[in-house]
């Protein structure tokens, strides 16, 4: 990468903030394999992407419930207890973004997260809160790796995507990003996103 960046981009769940639906269904469903399997074939990935898209929660279940009657409480679960999928920042992360922000360096986000869920971030994480810029998935109604969310983003961004390093934890949210012309970097852990965001200049 390119030693020439000015800012950074971040993705939350995964990158920054710790989010696991499991940590809510460990409490309503009696072990480890009900959880595994209500998350593998009832509120899974692929359901939950919609809400990223921009489908509200309230509309996306209605089909669900109707499909698994029984499990209606627990597919009402996901957005009414979705505060506690969260067990506060990934380690370390806290730390960096505040060094970045009294650094003076630009941050923004590029989230897939439902648009309805933005303002719990905003409250829980008054850091991220200060970005400057924040693109939502769901309130553009485009989720990564759509090349026009990239676009979106470098229209908004005070930095150039040249300028400007992405971090997440999708390999293939960093190919598109890149292609758009964004310099990009797989998140693995707190101690080498650091090392790699001094590497390209940056004051961390």
């Amino acid at each position: 990468m390119a030693s020439q960046a000015r800012a950074v981009l971040w993705d939350l769940g995964h990158t920054l903030v710790d989010w696991n639906p499991a940590r809510v269904y460990r409490e309503l469903l009696p072990d480890d394999d009900a959880v595994e399997a209500f998350l593998g074939g009832v509120c899974t990935m692929a359901w939950h992407s919609r809400h990223d898209a921009g489908v509200p929660m309230a509309e996306n279940r209605k089909p669900l419930i109707a499909a698994h009657p029984d499990k209606a409480d627990l597919i009402r679960a996901w957005d009414e207890r979705w505060p506690d999928m969260f067990d506060g920042w990934v380690d370390g992360m806290e730390a960096l973004v505040e060094d970045l922000e009294s650094a003076g360096v630009p941050q923004f986000a590029l989230t897939n997260l439902p648009a309805e869920k933005w303002p719990h971030i905003q409250a829980t994480y008054p850091a991220i809160a200060r970005f400057q810029t924040a693109v939502v998935s769901g309130r553009e109604k485009l989720i990564k790796p759509d090349p026009r969310i990239y676009q979106i983003t470098a229209e908004r961004i005070s930095t150039a995507p040249g300028e400007t390093v992405f971090v997440d934890d999708r390999a293939e949210n960093i190919e598109a990003a890149r292609r758009e012309g964004f310099l990009g970097v797989v998140f693995k852990d707190a101690e080498t996103t650091r090392a790699v965001l001094r590497g390209v200049g940056l004051p961390v």
